[in-house]
């Protein structure tokens, strides 16, 4: 095993150039086959996961929901402030900033982006919790794809931009994961749902990071720094897959939904205050049971 992971290592850094030896001997981030094994098992447990609890009962999960969505919020929570006063105090260039440039302050942001791509291996717990409660219509391309790809990326940028102008979609994202993950460790708790009012605005939150993600990488490749330009286009390219994914899930949860109950009230179909319309669940009751991304 150790001669496959050298020869791979040696491969890999043929074809992406030699790594940053500031992570070298850390967890799971010396060979990539641990981290491509996880995700393998993790897409095996999402195609065996449903047929295993087809003729079950739903699992509840309900404390358990409690305290991994607040766990998950306060390490969310923790990245983003450690990130933000780390770049802030430590003079990061919005623009630009390459990997090697602030060494205090590249080492701080090294450790904290270190738990950021931990954080994409403990979220697969989003989804073996949809198959346990048998929440299977929330298993969905978009959030297979996004859970899979994060954790796979992150090793790479790990291994080769660990620090720099990698830190500002990571710190973004955890701030989106603190409104999101308090949002469901609130939902979680059933005489908490009736106050929870902002779902629709976490995914236009999400948008909103994907947009500001490209614009500050698109400042990188106007205004080089040395940071390696094929990680930028890479960004680039992979932010405009999760535009396209979520913006497609928010017009079919959101606005399709809006459409049709206008479409009601128009042919003088009554909505009463309990949230249902002829037995139909209300677009808040209807978004709350929609497709979650995370």
């Amino acid at each position: 095993m150790e001669t496959f992971n050298h020869k791979l290592n040696t491969y890999i850094e043929t074809w992406m150039g030699p790594r940053d030896q500031r992570v070298k001997g850390w967890l799971l981030l010396d060979n990539y086959p641990p981290t491509f094994a996880l995700t393998v098992m993790y897409l095996l447990i999402v195609w065996m996961g449903p047929k295993y609890m087809k003729h079950r009962q739903p699992y509840s999960c309900r404390g358990l929901l409690v305290l991994y969505n607040l766990g998950l919020t306060l390490l969310s929570f923790y990245m983003f402030y450690e990130l933000v006063t780390a770049v802030w105090h430590g003079g990061y260039n919005f623009y630009c900033q390459d990997t090697h440039s602030a060494q205090e302050v590249d080492n701080k942001i090294i450790n904290v982006l270190w738990w950021y791509y931990f954080s994409k291996l403990i979220e697969f717990m989003d989804t073996f919790f949809f198959i346990l409660r048998k929440n299977n219509h929330q298993i969905t391309f978009l959030h297979i794809y996004h859970h899979a790809s994060m954790l796979n990326i992150w090793w790479f940028v790990m291994n080769w931009i660990p620090c720099g102008h990698s830190y500002f979609g990571a710190s973004l994202n955890s701030f989106v994961h603190v409104v999101m993950y308090s949002y469901y460790g609130l939902s979680a708790i059933p005489a908490m749902r009736p106050y929870l009012w902002w779902k629709k605005y976490i995914t236009q939150l999400q948008l909103i990071q994907f947009f500001l993600t490209v614009t500050q990488t698109m400042c990188a490749v106007i205004w080089p720094c040395g940071f390696p330009m094929g990680w930028l286009y890479f960004q680039i390219s992979y932010m405009v897959t999760l535009i396209i994914l979520f913006s497609n899930f928010y017009i079919q949860t959101y606005k399709k939904h809006s459409g049709s109950l206008k479409k009601e009230h128009q042919n003088g179909s009554p909505v009463s205050t309990n949230g249902h319309a002829n037995g139909t669940p209300s677009l808040e009751q209807t978004a709350h049971k929609k497709l979650r991304v995370d």
